[in-house]
């Protein structure tokens, strides 16, 4: 079957398009991001009758309407927004928004004379050879425009100056090729046409063609919404920002969704800060019990999968769905309170975080939880035991999709407390605590989710950090405090260990700086006599620890084999083989206590 169709359109028809609705331009992620040297460019290219590549449109499918009548759907622009609105800007002489979503012109001035364009500046309105605005030029009197130039520059080649003035006039009778993908397409396939055609910028995902779908969307709210979306992920980002959308968007400043987003504008926490791909996944997840965002897309353009038509009920209903969902999601009691939850795992800091996948569906679980109707007290025990389980076996790695959508068809029809049983019996075995979780510590990535989930371990049970009297694992974490080796690093170094040997995961501890001076490069027999000395003449130069009980409560808490004490280079291996089986025993004790 053939996907696609090829036409010419001059330009002028696809900007009159443009302006009647029949082409909707979605804003997708960003508004323009075009600098204007950009749009100088593709003047310069038009006028000297370059190609300038060609745009793709998708007509929605066409939707029924209650009395049952069709409604043909609108042109979706999917790639080529940054040309088409590049056209609105410097030929018809609209405002753009840009970056930081303020409303500017983009005025791009040409000289008659040389043929050339340049972006207007303050020496260009001073020099009379230019015309200040191309859009000027060709809305307005070719005549006048002509008399008004000579006027002001009475020895220039007026025939010369005349063809100049022509050409630039005639830009929008250039023509641009226009692909128009069938609207007999299924969603997925124009979803996979859209990323591979946008493949070669910036790697676009299923969330972009939400994020197009949504924007695009008028009747709805969709344009509203999809503000709704990128402020608070810019806002949870930066604060100030909020000061901007006040001064620079009175309209959404006005919208329900901007006065719940208004806590984020004193919110300096980043232990979670969503960008709009977390942030539509979760909502989509949470409210239509489903995890494959092209379904999203589907069901937002109306889609009703049992007839397989689209109906306009359907998409106004979705819309109405996602929009309670984005307001679920935005609400500063629910993402304050899963916050707290994530940190009462343990997870102080987003440095212990690397699966944004794994902390996504803990508050699908958690706002889903809500909405059926789970205690709090619950709540918070399945959302952070399924936090650390989805971490523990890299459940949402790779594309999460798939388990996604099978996990909340789970938690739709199962009670979670069944599933939770279900996956600990199965994945959390006793063979995973023993054997495949002391094999995966057996890594030296310092970013491994195995050692990210032994720190939470500690700073959930307010564990203190190796040889110190009272400064805490939470505290090192929180502070930037610095991981250092138990067996020291050029210690391992000189005696012919590489990288992947030294900077084992069961290697490292959280302790301060001025301890690991004092224990330097000594093996661990070495520095630990050194210790046990100033416990006995009591002088705490390498640590406060003062008794040989404080000492062994802190090698516990931290994992550390008491037989280190005695250790040379021969028994590092003994020593790492130990201590994983430690860490493991931890973190067990650990997850089954959340």
């Amino acid at each position: 079957m053939q996907k696609y169709s090829v036409n010419q359109h001059l330009i002028e028809t696809i900007l009159a398009w443009v302006n009647s609705g029949e082409i909707a331009i979605p804003e997708i992620q960003r508004p323009f991001v075009w600098d204007s040297s950009k749009v100088r460019d593709l003047m310069d290219s038009l006028y000297q009758g370059y190609p300038v590549g060609y745009v793709i449109a998708w007509r929605n499918p066409n939707v029924r309407l209650k009395d049952g009548s069709l409604s043909e759907g609108k042109k979706v622009l999917i790639d080529g927004q940054q040309r088409v609105t590049a056209l609105t800007a410097a030929i018809l002489g609209q405002y753009i928004i840009n970056k930081t979503y303020q409303q500017v012109k983009i005025k791009i001035a040409f000289n008659p004379i040389e043929e050339r364009f340049e972006v207007q500046n303050p020496a260009i309105l001073k020099d009379k050879t230019w015309l200040h605005d191309i859009s000027e030029a060709i809305n307005g009197d070719l005549f006048e425009i002509a008399d008004n130039y000579f006027e002001l520059n009475t020895d220039v080649d007026k025939k010369h100056v005349r063809n100049a003035f022509s050409n630039l006039i005639n830009i929008p009778k250039k023509q641009i090729g226009l692909i128009e993908l069938s609207p007999d397409l299924d969603i997925e396939t124009v979803t996979e046409i859209f990323i591979r055609i946008n493949s070669k910028g910036v790697v676009l995902s299923q969330a972009d063609f939400a994020m197009s779908k949504i924007a695009a969307d008028t009747e709805n709210g969709g344009n509203e919404l999809r503000k709704a979306i990128d402020y608070f992920c810019h806002l949870a980002i930066a604060p100030d920002f909020y000061k901007h959308i006040v001064d620079n968007d009175k309209e959404f400043a006005k919208t329900d969704f901007f006065q719940k987003m208004q806590w984020l504008k004193t919110e300096n926490e980043d232990l979670y800060d969503p960008d709009y791909n977390d942030l539509i996944r979760v909502t989509f997840t949470s409210q239509f019990n489903r995890g494959r965002l092209s379904d999203l897309v589907s069901l937002l353009s109306g889609r009703n999968f049992e007839t397989r038509t689209y109906e306009a009920e359907i998409a106004q209903q979705s819309f109405a769905t996602l929009k309670n969902g984005v307001t679920n999601f935005i609400n500063e009691t629910n993402f304050k309170r899963f916050l707290m939850i994530v940190k009462s795992a343990g997870f102080i800091s987003p440095k212990l975080i690397r699966s944004q996948n794994a902390i996504n569906f803990a508050y699908i679980v958690y706002l889903k939880l809500k909405d059926l109707g789970v205690s709090s007290v619950d709540i918070e025990s399945y959302a952070r035991r399924w936090l650390v389980y989805s971490i523990l076996t890299g459940r949402y790695s790779g594309s999460p999709e798939s388990a996604f959508d099978f996990d909340i068809k789970q938690i739709e029809h199962k009670p979670f407390n069944e599933i939770l049983n279900e996956r600990e019996e199965a994945e959390l075995s006793e063979a995973f605590w023993n054997a495949s979780l002391p094999q995966s510590l057996d890594t030296s990535v310092a970013s491994s989710p195995y050692f990210h989930v032994f720190l939470a371990s500690q700073v959930k049970a307010n564990d203190k950090g190796f040889l110190s009297k009272d400064v805490l694992v939470s505290d090192l974490i929180s502070l930037r405090g610095d991981i250092h080796h138990l067996f020291p690093k050029d210690y391992l170094k000189k005696n012919g260990l590489d990288r992947s040997k030294y900077n084992q995961i069961a290697n490292y501890v959280y302790m301060q700086s001025e301890i690991n001076i004092k224990v330097g490069n000594k093996p661990p027999k070495d520095y630990f006599d050194l210790l046990k000395t100033q416990m006995i003449e009591n002088n705490r130069q390498v640590s406060g620890i003062s008794t040989e009980q404080e000492l062994l409560d802190n090698l516990k808490v931290n994992c550390v084999p008491t037989e280190l004490m005695e250790m040379t280079i021969d028994d590092y291996q003994d020593f790492l083989a130990l201590r994983r089986k430690l860490m493991a025993n931890k973190m067990r004790d650990y997850y089954f206590g959340l």
